[in-house]
């Protein structure tokens, strides 16, 4: 077994099909094709279901491609550690963010790290919270900003807190609420919300304060990205809140004090396992100790 094999049946399962596996790994289908079967071979079974029209994995192909992937992981991981050995940091960074990062200029950590190891290829996702968190759990991702409740602590991965902040309201500039400096949960409870997904850290944020008050809310709009949820606003939809440094970014929108705002801890958390070299050095970039 060898990881080139691997690696081909990795972009099988991944593009769903043998032309487009070829075309990612640079080679020609017919050479993809026949180390597959001879994996196949030396397996004794088959790894997909080959029709006319489509490319499936079988089961034993479903339990081999998990495991194919962390083979694969672990031998850029050894390339990665023997290099950074020598002095170089080279490999991936995949870092995940959620919208509203505001502890850290991320573009700019991002950019700086980029200039002083343009070796490492960078990889940005957004999500939830939620998930990000579980995406480094599983080590899909390196690192992740994420916002989360005051007194949360994710679990299965390590973390510090970057920044405590308050939530803001944000207004269109024609609502009735747009003459105001300030309001409270008991006006904004009145007005219907555009929202993060209900169950997110975000949507948790918010809504925990209103509970606390003995408010309730209606959230008929819910959104993934602030960037949206700001839209949405501006067209007169509803209210939303968001972290007041985010809120000064946003055009077009009146912003809120609140009285007893909401909360939100920024926390960054990765992996429980040691950080590999590209890791490391952004972490440290951040003025982040690893051996925790």
């Amino acid at each position: 077994m060898e990881l080139q094999q691997m690696r081909y049946v990795v972009a099988v399962a991944e593009t769903g099909g043998f032309t487009r596996a070829a075309e990612r790994c640079h080679v020609v289908q017919s050479a993809l094709s026949h180390q597959i079967s001879r994996l196949e071979k030396e397996l004794g079974t088959r790894l997909f279901d080959r029709t006319s029209r489509a490319v499936r994995l079988t089961a034993a192909g479903a339990a081999f491609v998990p495991v194919a992937r962390q083979a694969l992981d672990a031998a850029e991981r050894a390339r990665a550690e023997v290099r950074a050995a020598a002095g170089t940091v080279s490999g991936e960074l995949a870092v995940g963010a959620i919208s509203t990062v505001a502890a850290v200029d991320l573009a700019d950590a991002l950019r700086r790290y980029q200039t002083r190891f343009p070796e490492v290829r960078i990889r940005l996702v957004g999500g939830v919270s939620e998930e990000l968190i579980e995406r480094v759990r599983n080590s899909s991702l390196d690192v992740a900003f994420t916002g989360l409740d005051p007194g949360t602590v994710p679990k299965g991965v390590r973390h510090q807190e970057l920044a405590h902040g308050e939530l803001v309201a944000i207004v269109a500039p024609e609502h009735p609420l747009a003459g105001r400096k300030q309001t409270d949960l008991r006006r904004l409870a009145r007005e219907p919300f555009v929202d993060f997904p209900s169950g997110s850290a975000a949507r948790r944020q918010r809504q925990s304060a209103f509970e606390a008050a003995g408010l309730t809310t209606d959230a008929p709009f819910e959104v993934t990205t602030v960037e949206f949820l700001a839209r949405l606003v501006r067209a007169g939809l509803g209210v939303g809140m968001v972290p007041e440094a985010i809120a000064a970014e946003l055009p077009g929108v009146h912003i809120l004090k609140v009285k007893t705002p909401p909360t939100r801890v920024e926390m960054l958390v990765w992996g429980k396992l040691g950080p590999s070299p590209a890791a490391a050095a952004f972490l440290s970039q951040l003025g982040v100790g690893t051996a925790q």
